[in-house]
């Protein structure tokens, strides 16, 4: 392997805090894993993660972070949110007529593992896709 060339690929994208962001970090989700099988996966993941972070965070003020990391086996998408909020984003059951809370599970559901981590100012969720999982 050349010294310069790592396994492992990193992409970043720092958006502003307007809802129309979601769908360009949906968009530059689908452009960088092009030729990734999980590509369809990933942008709903980060569409659900993204318009959580502006909807209930300092994000609609601030702007929120993207990572995406990628290695043979393992696709991780990440999500850091502006904070502003104690509540601490966790996958929950709702009842069939609500008409909202169910991204978290949706992604819970399309993850291998998701991780939530709260830092400061906010919290980051991450998403591990493996080339093992089955499609959401």
């Amino acid at each position: 392997m050349h010294e310069y060339t790592s396994r492992v690929r990193v992409w970043e994208l720092l958006c502003p805090g307007l809802l129309e962001e979601v769908s360009r970090a949906r968009r530059f989700t689908r452009d960088v894993l092009t030729e990734d099988p999980r590509r369809d996966d990933a942008a709903l993941i980060v569409t659900e993660l993204a318009a959580n972070a502006v909807r209930h965070t300092d994000s609609a003020h601030l702007g929120f972070r993207l990572a995406i990391s990628r290695t043979r086996e393992l696709l991780t998408i990440a999500v850091t949110d502006a904070g502003g909020t104690d509540r601490v984003p966790m996958p929950r059951e709702v009842a069939d007529e609500d008409t909202g809370g169910r991204g978290l599970a949706l992604v819970q559901g399309c993850a291998h593992r998701l991780h939530i981590h709260r830092g400061r100012p906010g919290h980051t969720i991450t998403a591990e896709l493996t080339t093992e999982n089955t499609p959401c």
